[in-house]
């Protein structure tokens, strides 16, 4: 099977009523990123920063997987396919996908203050002061926030470099070190992008200017040519 590597935003996860960071007019649910999504925040005023993901991970157990979802799920019957999101969400996994790669941290984790490499699940919707590692260090929402760096990057490039057809769907390519995964991908690769808005790219694409559920069917009919 051909490898399929789906690079995925916050656009995918709308359609499931996860409001996106545009839409918010770079507002999350009436913050400024900088009272609740970085690590000054967190040192700041660790309660409030608190209490926004757990209010994010509340909203999310009220979610669904939507069809742009349950379609990328679909395509592992036809191809190896890998899904590069970043998302913090669950919801690649709960419609199916097995191979998700969150590069900016997951929603339902906690990890270690001091050590990066401690994950925790998180069970329900809840991250309490008093909730600690094994070093005894108070757990943080596992997140990574803006300043902070990206670690899965590494494991996304040959990933991405490996690609025989890469797809883009419902992120605007504008925040990085994720927008740059596009310039990873070999020449003569076949690269879609899903998205209503104009996404302005170098290279050459094939556009599908639907939303993710819509565009994810047209994509399917498109990709029949490769099996």
């Amino acid at each position: 099977m051909k490898k399929l590597v789906i690079l995925s935003g916050a656009g995918i996860s709308q359609e499931s009523g996860i409001k996106t960071f545009r839409d918010m007019g770079g507002l999350w649910e009436e913050y400024d990123i900088n009272e609740v999504a970085t690590p000054e925040a967190w040192e700041r005023n660790p309660e409030l920063v608190m209490r926004f993901y757990n209010d994010r991970r509340k909203q999310l157990l009220g979610c669904e997987p939507n069809k742009g979802h349950y379609g990328l799920a679909a395509l592992e019957k036809d191809f190896d396919v890998h899904i590069i999101t970043q998302n913090v969400d669950d919801l690649h996994e709960r419609a199916g996908s097995s191979k998700v790669l969150h590069l900016h941290g997951e929603l339902k984790k906690a990890r270690s203050s001091v050590d990066e490499n401690l994950i925790y699940d998180i069970d329900g919707w809840e991250l309490k002061f008093g909730d600690r590692c094994k070093h005894e260090s108070q757990l943080r929402p596992h997140i990574v926030w803006f300043g902070e760096q990206v670690p899965a990057i590494e494991e996304a490039l040959p990933i991405v470099h490996d690609a025989e057809i890469f797809v883009v769907v419902g992120t605007s390519l504008n925040v990085y070190p994720a927008a740059g995964l596009l310039n990873y991908v070999r020449r003569g690769v076949p690269v879609f992008l899903i998205d209503p808005n104009p996404v302005d790219v170098y290279s050459k694409v094939t556009f599908i200017k639907e939303k993710a559920g819509k565009g994810v069917e047209i994509l399917k009919n498109e990709l029949k040519k490769y099996l």
